[in-house]
């Protein structure tokens, strides 16, 4: 093979790794999957400070989140660089209302059984809450502390600040794997 050939074979070749490099650095962790730490105690005892999340984010440009989903999302807008990790109990549409440690959704008490501690707070939900269409209800499973949808600096979450939903523990390595 000439000498030309080879050169010209080696720099496409460079470009071809130059481009999946780009496409792994900036291109998945933007669009695909992430890595994120919880920071802090929210959502005890399903998550812990520190640990280490893959969030994907693919599914919910196609489908929307579901009830009982485990979220990253925006609380101040995707401008802001702070994001929280919560649960989703409210979908849009819905009424929402607290009363004591009971969730009711349009009316009816839910089950579930994520919630660490009694709640004791409602916040704006003491009230019955409508969620609009593109609204999401969300809860810390460590309710006692979590600031999350109850409280009008979170408030109902909005779709377009949901960056995706959180799969995988990765770290740490003993409790590697999902959560529910």
């Amino acid at each position: 093979m000439p000498k030309k050939k080879k050169v010209s074979n080696a720099v496409i070749e460079l470009l071809l790794y130059a481009a999946i490099i780009v496409m792994c650095v900036c291109v998945v962790p933007k669009y695909v999957l992430q890595r994120t730490i919880v920071d802090g105690t929210s959502m005890m005892n399903t998550l812990k400070d520190g640990d280490n999340l893959l969030v994907e984010k693919v599914t919910y440009r196609f489908s929307e989140p579901k009830r009982f989903d485990v979220i990253v999302f925006y609380p101040h807008g995707r401008e802001s660089n702070d994001y929280y990790i919560k649960r989703v109990i409210g979908l849009p549409g819905e009424t929402i209302q607290i009363k004591g440690n009971t969730i009711y959704i349009n009316g009816k008490a839910i089950k579930e059984n994520y919630g660490k501690d009694p709640m004791t707070e409602s916040g704006i939900a003491e009230e019955p809450l409508k969620l609009a269409k593109d609204e999401f209800f969300v809860l810390g499973d460590n309710r006692e502390i979590s600031d999350d949808s109850r409280y009008p600096d979170v408030g109902p979450v909005k779709k377009k600040n949901i960056a995706g939903r959180a799969i995988l523990r990765i770290s740490p390595l003993s409790e590697f794997g999902t959560f529910k």
